[in-house]
């Protein structure tokens, strides 16, 4: 496996001398954190065996949400909270895709045009639900923004996963969308939702202050379809939610200037190989870093934080026990003791050291046994 921060040490000063005009103050932030990640240049963690009471220092993690080799146990606690509010109902994945023109646009002003992009999206599903005759109530949506294709270009579109369900609060009645012979597995009519999609997010944008593209397309793309659960469609969002844009694994060359990572083509699903110079690969990772503070995912409707009391009380009414994919989760792997083979427990965190490796035995004081 080829580290990022390998990547980054090669490349670094031919990417900024390419990109610097494009580099914005978070991607020197990102570059600088995912640079030291567990290396020799970062804080160190005192780990001791629980047996031979041996002890080591440990680089820490750089902790950065776009680090391929951090956030893991973030992306498993959000990925808890959302699978203990299921409900029992068909979940539907739907996504909305901002067209080619307007990447400029939110290249330009990322902030306001992710923000309008997930509240579009959210607004547009809600207009369906309050309007569809099975539904007739507001429903609840777990939205999650991407900005990168498989091959790591820039194509911002959001994910909304949510069940065929909604609530109406005035009349106090829970109703889900009840599968027809003839529409098994359907939600809503996506092209419809494109059409209502494209006239919230054209206004949006323009109540913003921003200036519309000269030219864009009359027809956009909106996709929706089951999943069943749920479970696998969140397990994949919540996969690299905190984790950056590749994993480390996927990294497959680094030589001759040049940088070669694996992807899984959504058309055949088949593994492609993907080869740019390093300095380009560099900025295909980096282009995806969102602006400081920008939350990537989001809780709508009754799936809302807010929320929590009303989700168990439904469970309970309803006879359903959430979380049958917790198991699931992977867990950390055990620092091993180099000497006995047990388990090293942290001891102490974030030690500024400029040595590293072994420590030394902690000298028994007299009288000990």
């Amino acid at each position: 496996m080829i580290r990022l921060a390998t990547v980054i040490g090669t490349f670094e000063a031919e990417f900024l001398a390419q990109y610097r005009d494009r580099v914005r103050p978070e991607h020197y932030r990102a570059l600088g954190a995912m640079k030291h990640c567990r290396t020799q240049a970062s804080l160190k963690m005192q780990a001791q065996c629980t047996e031979c009471a041996h002890q080591k220092l440990v680089p820490h993690s750089c902790g950065h949400r776009h680090c391929p080799h951090c956030q893991h146990h973030e992306s498993q606690q959000w990925l808890e909270r959302q699978l203990k509010k299921q409900v029992p109902a068909e979940y539907f994945l739907l996504t909305f895709t901002l067209p080619a023109e307007f990447r400029a646009l939110s290249w330009a002003h990322p902030s306001v045009v992710y923000e309008l992009l997930m509240r579009c999206g959210w607004e547009t599903v809600r207009t369906f639900s309050q309007n569809d005759q099975q539904l007739q109530g507001t429903p609840g949506a777990i939205a999650v923004l991407h900005t990168n294709t498989r091959q790591l270009d820039y194509h911002p579109h959001v994910h909304l996963v949510m069940p065929a369900a909604a609530l109406n609060r005035e009349r106090k009645q829970w109703r889900t969308k009840r599968r027809g012979k003839a529409k098994a597995g359907y939600l809503f009519n996506h092209k419809a939702l494109a059409k209502v999609f494209r006239a919230k997010m054209l206004a949006a944008i323009e109540a913003a202050g921003l200036t519309l593209p000269p030219r864009y397309p009359e027809k956009w793309v909106v996709d929706c379809k089951s999943v069943g659960s749920g479970e696998k469609a969140l397990i994949y969002l919540g996969r690299y939610l905190y984790r950056g844009v590749i994993a480390e694994k996927d990294i497959v060359a680094c030589n001759n200037g040049q940088v070669s990572f694996r992807y899984r083509d959504a058309k055949t699903g088949k593994m492609e190989r993907r080869t740019v110079s390093g300095a380009h690969f560099l900025w295909l990772v980096l282009q995806h870093v969102l602006p400081k503070g920008f939350r990537r995912a989001r809780n709508f409707g009754f799936l809302h934080p807010n929320c929590k009391r009303l989700i168990a009380l439904l469970q309970v009414l309803l006879k359903f026990a959430p979380g049958r994919a917790l198991a699931w989760f992977k867990q950390r792997a055990p620092i091993l003791c180099t000497c006995c083979g047990a388990v090293m427990v942290i001891v102490k965190t974030r030690i500024r050291s400029v040595f590293s490796g072994v420590m030394p035995a902690p000298i028994a004081t007299q009288g000990a046994h």
